[in-house]
């Protein structure tokens, strides 16, 4: 039996590594057209270079947001359709702390730990009594984020707005390539991705916070029988999610925009991450954050003139081929 063990574990991982290995492939082929010309394609180096950055620094601020949510939806099995309503609160919320002359560190901190807060009550008052009832839950939380997206509308508007970086973080660096300058704000949010994903990985794998979740999540009664408090625990997972999903609200709102609409845009990009890399799967969530940052800012730039606006389904082609190959994810686990 256990010969058996390192080949299961390999068929495990066999279909997140072919995934990986079709992603750098489909990259390098746009970069090697990009560089060269052929295919309908520029030939614009530089171009290929800042479209690619961009890419990968989408993916990190989907890897953010979307950890919070594999978090919450993948551990704790809560289907929480508010994910994206605390992500454009948490950018609104540092928002209006600037305008009142907080510093963005600062604001970034409280409005992360407010949209925390706001999940943490909204899963105590509401979702631990529903616990298991999955269509219940959802719906709660499909009510809670309208009820917050009409607030937002109300309180700031329906203009676009962007959060003003730090002044670190306000400037260019080079890349050494080509004399290419890049947003610093971009390059710190993929640092922050990395360390976020650190972090994640070793709460949940490397200390007791992540056996108990664990361990709650495949059997809640013998976890609760030894001793173990499961609703507190529960309750901080719950609010970590939210605190992420608030960090992400910030991140997007400097570097994109904060907006109506954003809140569904991301909650759908969180449920393509998470349905891509499996469910619980932080190494999934990575993968599937890097294939859909990529497959949108490539696409959108590369296809053929003729084919711009279908850019858009591609993300859908992506879903719809991970998941005729692996129905529960590129790391997710089977029932």
């Amino acid at each position: 039996m256990r010969r058996g063990v390192p080949t299961m574990v390999l068929a495990r991982r066999a279909p997140g590594v072919v995934a990986i290995g079709l992603l750098v492939f489909a990259v390098a082929w746009v970069a090697s057209k990009a560089f060269g010309k052929g295919f309908g394609l520029t030939g614009n180096g530089p171009q290929f270079v800042i479209v690619a950055l961009n890419g990968l620094s989408l993916a990190a601020l989907y890897f953010i947001t979307a950890s919070g949510f594999t978090l919450v939806f993948g551990l704790m099995r809560v289907v929480n359709m508010a994910h994206g309503a605390l992500y454009l609160l948490g950018g609104y919320l540092a928002l209006d702390l600037i305008d009142h002359g907080l510093g963005w560190w600062p604001a970034a901190l409280l409005a992360a730990i407010g949209c925390g807060a706001l999940g943490l009550a909204m899963q105590q008052l509401l979702l631990r009594w529903n616990q298991g009832q999955d269509l219940r839950q959802a719906l709660i939380t499909i009510a809670v984020a309208m009820i917050l997206a009409d607030q937002m509308i109300v309180r700031f508007g329906g203009e676009p707005k962007t959060i003003t970086p730090p002044p670190a973080l306000a400037g260019s660096v080079s890349l050494g390539v080509y004399q290419l300058q890049y947003p610093a704000f971009r390059v710190f949010i993929m640092g922050a991705a990395v360390a976020v994903a650190a972090l994640l990985w070793v709460l949940i794998r490397h200390t007791r916070f992540g056996m108990v979740i664990r361990a709650g999540v495949d059997d809640r009664g013998m976890t609760s029988a030894l001793g173990v408090n499961v609703q507190l625990v529960f309750a901080g997972a719950f609010f970590l999610g939210a605190l992420l999903a608030g960090l992400g609200g910030v991140f997007g709102g400097t570097v994109l925009s904060l907006a109506p609409g954003e809140d569904d845009k991301f909650l759908l990009s969180s449920l393509v991450v998470v349905i891509i890399g499996g469910l619980g799967s932080l190494q999934g969530a990575a993968v599937g954050a890097l294939a859909l940052g990529l497959v949108e800012q490539l696409s959108a730039v590369y296809l053929p003139s003729a084919y711009t606006n279908y850019s858009v389904l591609l993300t859908f082609v992506l879903l719809v081929a991970v998941l005729a190959a692996r129905p529960a994810g590129l790391f997710g686990r089977t029932a």
